[in-house]
Formats: structure tokens, C-alpha cells, sequence
């Protein structure tokens, strides 16, 4: 989707990028994603990021890291540039990510800083830098969905600030925010355009809440 006007196009994109492997954290083109970097190879990651194009790869680990070798990664994550940051008296990073565009992880190269770098593919998803021109989804029945999934929840949510998002920016941000399973944020970031992330989300929501109060991870286990 259409950036800001410090993003860069899409034939400016890099070649290479760090990637940040972070269980349960999902970002999504438009979306904003706020972190705290404290781990040195990251602090290393983030402060090269801040010296170049400020464009970072989140992506979904398949397994857990060991001390032997690094996890395993999804195919497909979702780059981010660095919108905002600060440093703080104890030596860690506070960053806003803002979502640009998925990309193919491809080959992966030799750590730099103790941080992995891969050489995205990003042509299968030009669309994501695109001004998107509307979506058509039962707006209504999510939002039910989602507040009763709010309460099971025991989450504090502004309700009128999401009453003032736009259809895309609603499920953009509800994608992002629910605590789902690693798959089902998975299956949200791979979802071929917004209608059909849409109708995913709005489905989880609906069996999340169905089921009672308890994380999506603990409905996928009974």
C-alpha cells in the first residue's frame, strides 16, 4: 500500500536486509509495529539500519533458538522501515516499525554483527506499495466478533479509535494485535489481498471467541 514520503519506491528497495526473527509478532504492510531492542546483535542490527535505509525483515521463526544453530525461518515475512526511535539510559533501543511490503525470503547470507541478512524477494508482492483501492468485507460482524473476543480476552481495547479506522486500516490492525498462533498470523501475513485477510481474521476471531476465554494457542490445542 501507498507509504509515506520517506519510503522508498519499490524499484529502490534493497537488494539486502537484516532480518529480525521474532516469535507471535506480526507486521503488515501499513501496519506499525513498536519494539524493544536490547539483545547486542540487534542493538548491531539497528543501529546499521538507522546508517542506511532503515528497513528491517520481520519474520516468524518455524522452531525455537538454540545455543547450536539459529531457527529455522517462515518463507515469507514483512519488511519494515524505522519511523521513529529513541535510546534509553540503560543502553536499549525503542523503534517504530512501519510495514511496507512482504517479501520471499530467499537466500540467506553470512551473519554481520551477530544479525541474519537474506536477499528478499520482492516482486511477488509490488502490491503492497500500491494505493489500495478499497475492500469489501462484512465490517460489522468483525467488529462484534472482536469485541467479545476483546473481553474473553481480558484486553483493553479504545474502542472509539477503532471505530475511526478505515476498513483496511481495521483488519490491518486487529491482524496484528489479536494473540493468535504463530500459523494463524502466518496464514494472515500470506493472505493474497485485504478482502481475503478479511474474511481469515474475522473467522478466527469468531472461533476464538466461540471457544472462551483463552489464547489462540490454547483453542488450537483442545
Amino acid at each position: 500500500m501507498a507509504g509515506g514520503p520517506f519510503d522508498p519506491g519499490f524499484e529502490a528497495l534493497p537488494r539486502t536486509i537484516p532480518i529480525f526473527p521474532l516469535a507471535g509478532a506480526l507486521l503488515l504492510p501499513g501496519g506499525r509495529l513498536p519494539l524493544n531492542i536490547f539483545e547486542p546483535r540487534y542493538l548491531a542490527m539497528v543501529a546499521d539500519a538507522l546508517r542506511s535505509e532503515r528497513i528491517i525483515g520481520m519474520i516468524q521463526p518455524i522452531e525455537a533458538e538454540t545455543a547450536a544453530r539459529a531457527p529455522e525461518i517462515e518463507d515469507v515475512g514483512c519488511a519494515g522501515r524505522i519511523v521513529s526511535f529513541s535510546e534509553t539510559a540503560d543502553g536499549r533501543y525503542l523503534i517504530t516499525l512501519r510495514g511496507l511490503i512482504r517479501f520471499g525470503t530467499g537466500n540467506e547470507l553470512e551473519t554481520v554483527g551477530g544479525y541474519r541478512r537474506v536477499v528478499p524477494d520482492w516482486d511477488p508482492y509490488a502490491v503492497d506499495m500500491l494505493e489500495p483501492t478499497g475492500v469489501e468485507y462484512d465490517r460489522a460482524r468483525l467488529e462484534k466478533a472482536a469485541r467479545r473476543y476483546f473481553v474473553q480476552q481480558n484486553m483493553r481495547v479504545d474502542a472509539d479509535a477503532i471505530d475511526r479506522l478505515d476498513d483496511i486500516s481495521l483488519v490491518t490492525a486487529l491482524s496484528m494485535l489479536c494473540p493468535f498462533a504463530t500459523l494463524e498470523k502466518q496464514a494472515l501475513l500470506e493472505a493474497p489481498d485485504h478482502a481475503e485477510r478479511a474474511v481469515l481474521l474475522t473467522g478466527l476471531i469468531e472461533m476464538a471467541a466461540a471457544g472462551g476465554a483463552g489464547s489462540a494457542d490454547e483453542q488450537r490445542r483442545h
